[in-house]
């Protein structure tokens, strides 16, 4: 079956989408006169996926961090690892570990074509040993600690703690020391087995690359598979927060936190439509154009580290503010404020007219980058949502619509706020 051609009359741009006769999809982008290409070989797989059936059987519970143990074990095999042998094309590998994906990627500016059988062959080829696996507990145990030692991931893991009463996205993506003492190569194989199933996978490259050369590789690489269903379940989760406030000292110099709204549980995610009025109503309601970054700003109660995120994935969602701040609760007081206003008010024409322009300009902007090209058609891949239509939707993006989507998702007498600070 050949590419099909995906076109933006708006932009004047296309990729390419192949649904390959192994199952895998495969996504290239190609950009004439640049010279690097990025390529992320990814599964829908990530640590919320810690109860799961195959085919309708039996339900199976695997312990907490697996996802991430899988990905770390993934890169040996009998002959070595993986970074060595990119070490010896030029390109740059990583990979990692989400709540609902594993990535495995690289980016280069010569030998596309042998990095590119590297990720195919390596991600392919499990090799999981009792000896192995037992090696790797004392590596990621370090890890975990490390983890439990930063201030930036307990203010956002004790958010997710306060937030959710049930779901598995508030438990660490690492696991715990406990809970990765009970993975065994039987397990990782079980898990492998489930999840890194090509019709559960994505292939996506850009840059300097053609999709024929992307097939070729494909076709004598990929290896057939019995197409599966796996299907993961998750406690029931009600909508109200645990607890609106927790707080853990550090040796900070400035408090740091995270104010969290918690939006409505439900499988379906959200589509391109829906992200797109998100990114909208986020950017005319905290960007650095807005009434809210003003009065923060001139209260000097934040600095450049202040962020706003939208947090979604298989049954949850939630909108996120973080960054430095002098007095938390206050900066909290003054966001829970505006939230209030707006859903009173609505949006001022103008604000929105400057925040749909923005996101629109950021979205465009980001086609020139490979690695977020490539990041986001495997996001989007995985999230039934397609690239061209989303910038679409930017551009034709209603402030009525907009405002109704913004009293959905931001309720601030469902909200919580994390704050790590100093002892005094």
């Amino acid at each position: 079956m050949p590419f099909t051609q995906i076109q933006s009359k708006t932009l004047h741009d296309s990729y390419y989408k192949l649904q390959h006769k192994t199952g895998l999809t495969i996504y290239v982008y190609p950009k004439e006169g640049y010279s690097s290409a990025y390529a992320i070989f990814g599964t829908k797989y990530g640590s919320v996926n810690r109860i799961f059936s195959v085919d309708g059987q039996k339900k199976i519970t695997v312990p907490d961090g697996i996802a991430h143990y899988l990905e770390h074990k993934l890169f040996e095999s009998e002959d070595g690892d993986a970074f060595s042998r990119y070490a010896k094309t030029g390109a740059s590998a990583n990979a990692y570990t989400s709540f609902d994906k594993t990535c495995y990627l690289f980016s280069c500016t010569q030998n596309f074509e042998q990095s590119l059988e590297i990720l195919l062959d390596f991600v392919q080829t499990p090799y999981f040993t009792p000896q192995t696996v037992q090696k790797e507990q004392g590596i990621i145990g370090q890890e975990i600690k490390m983890y439990d030692d930063s201030p930036d991931w307990r203010v956002m893991f004790n958010l997710l703690e306060a937030m959710y009463h049930n779901h598995p996205v508030k438990i660490d993506i690492a696991g715990t020391v406990e809970s990765i003492a009970n993975i065994t190569a039987d397990t990782l194989y079980t898990c492998y087995n489930s999840f890194y199933n090509l019709n559960n996978m994505v292939l996506c490259v850009a840059g300097n690359v053609l999709p024929q050369t992307v097939e070729e590789i494909a076709d004598r690489l990929l290896k057939p598979c019995r197409k599966q269903t796996v299907q993961t379940f998750f406690p029931e989760e009600p909508y109200g927060v645990v607890r609106d406030y927790v707080e853990q000292t550090f040796p900070v110099r400035v408090p740091l936190f995270q104010l969290g709204f918690k939006g409505k549980a439900g499988d379906a995610r959200c589509t391109a439509k829906e992200l797109a009025q998100t990114d909208i109503l986020l950017f005319a309601l905290a960007s650095n154009s807005s009434a809210l970054y003003r009065e923060l700003m001139e209260e000097n109660l934040i600095n450049a580290t202040f962020s706003y995120e939208f947090f979604e994935g298989p049954s949850y969602s939630s909108i996120i503010f973080s960054g430095e701040s002098r007095d938390p609760q206050k900066t909290a007081q003054i966001i829970k404020k505006h939230v209030d206003r707006i859903c009173e008010e609505g949006f001022d024409q103008q604000a929105f007219e400057t925040a749909k322009k923005a996101v629109y300009g950021e979205s465009v902007s980001m086609l020139n980058s490979t690695d977020a090209i490539a990041n986001t058609l495997t996001e989007f891949a995985f999230t039934d949502r397609e690239l061209f239509n989303y910038i679409e939707e930017i551009a034709h993006a209603k402030k009525e619509e907009v405002e109704q989507r913004f009293k959905a998702q931001l309720n601030s007498k469902n909200s919580a706020l994390s704050v790590v600070r100093a002892e005094v």
